[in-house]
């Protein structure tokens, strides 16, 4: 497989990737291709050295511009980002696969290697996408925004990864649903999914209940106990609220990320547990490093592959989305016929700003339920909140109406005069409402009542010249 000496000593390494890898000269030549890369291409290593990297991808625009170029297309500049191309190869068995490519630069180097071809098998995950793409929800998660579209992506990608992730929103976005959804399309599983919310631990317990202990370890120690570190074993494990730890399980926490092993509260020999690690939270980490509250080892060594997921109200069009769903739990708990919302209803809780995210809009939600007495919720059914945010949306809108009009200066002299003189008298005389008020600004007023002498004379004890901004 490998022809040059200098690259034989890591062909075990290579071919212990699952991303395939090609490395090519600077005429875009096969110098060597590992068998992860072979299998994705379907093709014999040794019918590949020496050839054209294009011709592995016939058609593609990649091999287009590499055969335009004289270059690999693929090798970033000094300083950019890498460049990743999206191709679908046909193999010989008629079997369609997506793969995903980027390139590297190689030093300069004896072997006469220019660049690394990476190659990535996408093929469940673009499957996955689409899937969700019908559905508009991954696991727990449902909404169609494009946060929320985006939110999927990483998540599915992620999912690929064994690598520790920090999931970042405010409380009740759903983060542990965004956990379970990553565990679910991960290879673990099948694995067990333990989730350890960190605030309810107190400090004296939390090295026990994370690493376990031992029996007699301390009182009240009856037996020897698992921790959740080794619970989760060959799946993965969820710190909820990672924040709220002690910074002395700060420092043994980050042992267990560096070891990938354990030590029970009064053992002395480590035991080593397979685990895949998610962190969530709704502080600011970056915050506390800076402040001495967090570790900062530790909060990178959590943050290899951060996930956000957005408020809900900074993706409101997903509000109708999650009301059908929520109202169809809630009818099965309730037992209770299917369940809807009036456009009224509907109305106000489009208009709220839903401080408490997600988890507020399936409590208000359970509220109007109960509230209600037949299958249609109205406005009277919800929360006494949402009804007030609606009535302020609705005197909002209606001043905006009120206020947004436009200038179109009247036929005749007379029907002008009229026009400015009601405007001044609605506005009580304020020059510059009167002014917001038909739609043009102050200096336009002064200059229309400059060239009606006798009208601002006539109103002239009723105007009142107050420098306020007209907005």
């Amino acid at each position: 497989m490998f022809p040059m000496a200098d690259l034989t000593m890591y062909e075990g390494f290579l071919d212990a990737l699952e991303e395939g890898v090609l490395f090519l000269d600077a005429g875009r030549r096969i110098l060597a291709i590992n068998k992860a890369a072979a299998s994705m291409v379907q093709q014999h290593s040794a019918a590949l050295v020496g050839r054209l990297c294009p011709s592995l991808f016939p058609g593609s625009a990649c091999a287009r511009s590499c055969e335009m170029r004289g270059v690999c297309s693929l090798t970033p500049a000094d300083g950019a980002d890498r460049k990743i191309q999206d191709i679908v190869l046909k193999g010989g068995d008629g079997r369609e696969r997506a793969l995903r490519m980027w390139a590297m630069l190689i030093p300069q180097n004896k072997a006469g290697v220019h660049c690394a071809i990476i190659l990535r098998d996408c093929s469940r995950e673009i499957e996955l996408e689409a899937e969700v793409r019908e559905q508009w929800q991954l696991g727990g998660l449902t909404g169609r925004s494009q946060a929320m579209q985006d939110l999927y992506q990483k998540i599915l990608r992620a999912a690929a990864s064994d690598a520790s992730v920090l999931i970042t929103g405010e409380s009740g976005v759903g983060k542990e649903l965004a956990a379970r959804a990553l565990h679910d399309n991960s290879p673990r599983a099948n694995g067990p999914y333990v989730a350890v919310h960190c605030a309810a631990l107190p400090e004296s317990l939390q090295e026990a209940e994370l690493f376990g202990h031992s029996r007699g370890a301390f009182s009240g120690a009856a037996a020897a106990r698992v921790g959740r570190f080794e619970a989760a074993s060959g799946g993965t494990l969820l710190l909820d609220e990672i924040g709220e730890i002690s910074p002395s399980t700060q420092v043994k926490l980050l042992r267990v990320l560096q070891e990938r092993e354990i030590v029970r509260v009064g053992e002395n020999e480590p035991r080593k547990v397979d685990v895949r690690i998610l962190a969530a939270t709704h502080r600011d980490l970056a915050a506390m490093v800076a402040q001495g509250l967090f570790r900062e080892d530790l909060y990178y060594r959590l943050r290899v592959l951060p996930l956000h997921v957005p408020a809900l109200r900074d993706r409101q069009e997903d509000i109708p989305l999650l009301v059908s769903k929520l109202l169809g739990n809630l009818a099965t708990r309730y037992e209770r016929p299917q369940l809807r919302l009036s456009p009224e209803a509907l109305k106000s809780l489009e208009a709220y700003n839903w401080p408490g995210n997600a988890r507020q809009l399936f409590n208000a939600l359970e509220y109007a339920v109960v509230q209600s007495d037949g299958p249609l919720i109205l406005p009277e059914h919800l929360p006494p909140e949402l009804a007030k945010a609606a009535v302020s949306s609705d005197a909002v809108a209606d001043a905006g109406r009120r206020l947004t009009r436009y200038y179109v200066p009247p036929a005749s002299v007379e029907d002008e005069k009229t026009l400015i003189r009601d405007a001044l008298l609605a506005a009580g005389g304020n020059k510059a409402e009167a002014a917001r008020r038909l739609g043009i600004s102050r200096t336009t007023l002064w200059k229309r009542l400059a060239t009606y002498p006798d009208l601002a004379a006539r109103d002239a004890d009723r105007c009142r010249d107050e420098d306020v901004d007209a907005g």
